[in-house]
């Protein structure tokens, strides 16, 4: 018996079948086999269109089931996670009238800064934990405003994961944590932010239904299933965005524990038992996945748009032909600190963390007489690590104190260099774990079709790979590079 999970992530999609007895993954596949693209039609944009995820996602269905080598009618179950805050709009044939406005899409800014403002602050953290920002909720006012006639051909707007349960089972809905990262969740009164709506003139009409994160959420259809190689019928039982799923993968579901993730964009992810919220929602709350109005949790998120996309970055114009691997190889040779070299990671779209603004990215400090092309891979990996740093000093004054963080062993995490520099710039064990979105996303529909009694079931086969502790000899030269990092965002803002 095997259940299916497919990360829907914004360079790739990745699906894992993973055996639910061993709770071992079985085969696992990525397509495609370099980045999807992200299209800039001006500064700050970000679009995808949603069929490029469709085709990649059956793709990577294809080439696992010719790896595992199993009968179809043994995949009992499928989950899904998906990049978060995105927008899609379909119209009543079920087709995108438009490319999806994905995360790190900055259009809105002005749309949910002016919300915030004549909404009222007071009102908007205390109700919504967030300002409405540049999410979801704020692209579709966009749209609204901009391209009045597509709005008005909309039959519903949903999320990335919303569209992908929709191609897989025809239906179309959401969950409470899907309108919570849209800003459209009222934490107060537990049901939708009918405010938000109303200010911005949206009818509830085009919002999906909620259904819990681990249910039964549709069946696959005869033309997906044919699509895909599956058997119709089969239940998809789980979604949730990528930053919720992946503390699902990693257990992260009590209060305290933290979890941490580095690819395109860089988070750290706290759970907690109570509605907190920072003061100029430079860090943001939604509804976590194991959240039950008896027991509530909710996941306190700080995002870095600009993490491994600038790694990506270095490699594909400054490593000449390397790949990841040599590219942390040669980034070890050079000391901790870069020896003076700072880069600031900011270049892909507005920082939340910087109160929506958005620098950009730079490189600091050069000296012509030290530093070489090894010094740039190095310091590009610090950066991120500083700039994570940065966003969880906000967390820290909302009561979230790490004293250990975990990951999968995966992206920016497969680097000693970027593992020695958060762990001691953070002051934080770091776990390593076995596992990745697509493989949370699987467990989780074991336990949203019963196949699992509960979490702990649920995670048997879930190892940690590898802990590392602050070295008490480099901590000092790192907050020193930390300190002269800060130094140079403040220069920059």
């Amino acid at each position: 018996m095997y259940l299916l999970g497919y990360d829907c992530g914004t360079s790739s999609i990745k699906a894992t079948l993973l055996d639910a007895e061993s709770g071992m993954p079985a085969a696992s596949s990525t397509a495609p086999s370099c980045e999807m693209q992200i299209r800039s039609l001006k500064s700050g944009w970000a679009e995808q269109p949603p069929e490029m995820w469709w085709d990649n996602l059956k793709k990577a269905t294809a080439d696992l089931l010719s790896k595992a080598e199993i009968e179809s009618p043994d995949i009992k179950a499928i989950g899904i996670t998906y990049q978060m805050h995105g927008l899609v709009i379909v119209d009543k044939q079920l087709a995108p009238l438009r490319d999806s406005i994905i995360w790190c899409d900055s259009r809105a800014v002005e749309i949910g800064s002016r919300a915030f403002e004549e909404l009222g602050q007071e009102m908007c953290l205390q109700n919504l934990l967030n300002s409405p920002g540049n999410f979801t909720a704020s692209k579709l006012k966009w749209v609204k405003d901009n391209e009045p006639e597509i709005y008005s051909r909309i039959y519903k707007a949903m999320l990335p994961g919303d569209y992908i349960a929709m191609k897989l089972t025809g239906e179309i809905f959401t969950t409470e944590s899907g309108l919570s990262e849209m800003i459209l969740w009222n934490f107060q009164k537990g049901g939708l932010a009918e405010s938000v709506l109303n200010y911005y003139g949206i009818d509830e009409g085009l919002l999906p239904d909620a259904l819990p994160a681990f249910s039964q959420q549709g069946e696959l259809t005869n033309a997906a299933a044919a699509e895909l190689g599956l058997t119709a019928g089969t239940k998809v039982c789980y979604r949730a965005g990528d930053q919720p799923n992946n503390a699902l993968s990693l257990n992260v579901l009590r209060p305290g524990e933290i979890a941490a993730t580095a690819g395109t964009s860089g988070v750290v992810y706290g759970v907690s038992d109570a509605p907190a919220y920072d003061e100029q929602s430079r860090v943001n709350s939604f509804v976590h996945v194991s959240h039950q109005h008896s027991r509530p949790r909710y996941g306190v998120l700080l995002c870095i748009n600009g993490a491994g996309i600038l790694n990506s970055w270095v490699k594909n114009n400054i490593a000449s032909g390397m790949d990841y691997a040599q590219l942390d190889k040669l980034a070890s040779e050079i000391p901790a600190g870069s020896e003076g070299l700072s880069i600031i990671p900011f270049g892909n779209g507005a920082e939340r963390i910087l109160g929506n603004s958005w620098p950009g990215g730079a490189i600091s400090g050069i000296n012509f007489n030290v530093h070489s092309q090894l010094h740039i891979f190095r310091a590009a990996q610090e950066g991120i690590a500083f700039a994570m740093n940065y966003g969880l000093s906000i967390m820290k004054n909302m009561n979230v104190r790490p004293q250990k963080i975990k990951a999968g062993n995966a992206n920016m995490f497969l680097s000693p260099v970027f593992c020695e520099a958060f762990s001691n710039v953070t002051g934080a064990a770091l776990e390593l774990y076995n596992t990745d979105g697509s493989q949370g996303a699987a467990r989780a529909a074991g336990i949203g079709l019963g196949i699992y009694k509960g979490f702990d079931e649920a995670f048997e086969g879930l190892e940690c790979t590898k802990r590392i502790e602050p070295d008490q000899k480099l901590i000092q030269t790192y907050n020193e590079a930390y300190e002269k990092w800060t130094e140079t965002l403040n220069k920059e803002e």
